[in-house]
């Protein structure tokens, strides 16, 4: 049953971020993806559009290497202030524009260790972004970091029963 509970605070806390991240630097689109090493994939665990960015949803090859890099070995938030940027970027940059967002802000969160175990997505307007918004970010995931990382810890990153041998 703890597991159950863990996945509904982890939920809340995904949320309450949302709900902090939509105040300042604000947000029209907002997912927390689980980073997993073993398939260098992002895995979403919480999603302010389910219908088009449903829970459970991976990403692998549709993210470029130079925004691996940043985020995920640099362990840096990453900025695509417009729609040139970001479809540089994101294979799905059709649907952030029909979503009516042309911005992204994305950080990365990090356990103790230093590890990124999540990255948190910010998109909206095209131009609504600047550097000083990605410190606002970064701010507020930093307030929130012990929650976040507990929240993205209350999810295995294996497939259970995968002989991983």
């Amino acid at each position: 049953m703890s597991g159950t509970t863990d996945s509904l605070k982890a939920e809340a806390v995904f949320q309450q971020t949302f709900q902090d991240m939509r105040r300042d630097p604000g947000v029209v689109l907002f997912t927390a993806l689980q980073w997993i090493p073993e398939r260098s994939s992002l895995r979403r665990l919480f999603t302010s559009h389910p219908a088009d960015y449903p829970v459970g949803g991976e990403k692998t090859v549709e993210i470029s290497p130079g925004w691996l890099g940043t985020v995920i070995e640099d362990k840096k938030p990453f900025l695509a202030a417009d729609l040139n940027a970001l479809r540089d970027v994101f294979a799905d940059s059709e649907l952030i524009q029909r979503l009516g967002c042309g911005a992204v802000i994305n950080v990365p969160v990090l356990d103790d260790g230093l590890n990124v175990v999540g990255v948190l997505a910010m998109l909206d307007t095209e131009g609504r972004y600047t550097h000083h918004s990605v410190e606002t970010a970064v701010g507020v995931v930093n307030r929130n970091l012990a929650a976040l990382t507990e929240a993205f810890a209350a999810h295995p990153t294996e497939v259970p029963g995968k002989d991983t041998a």
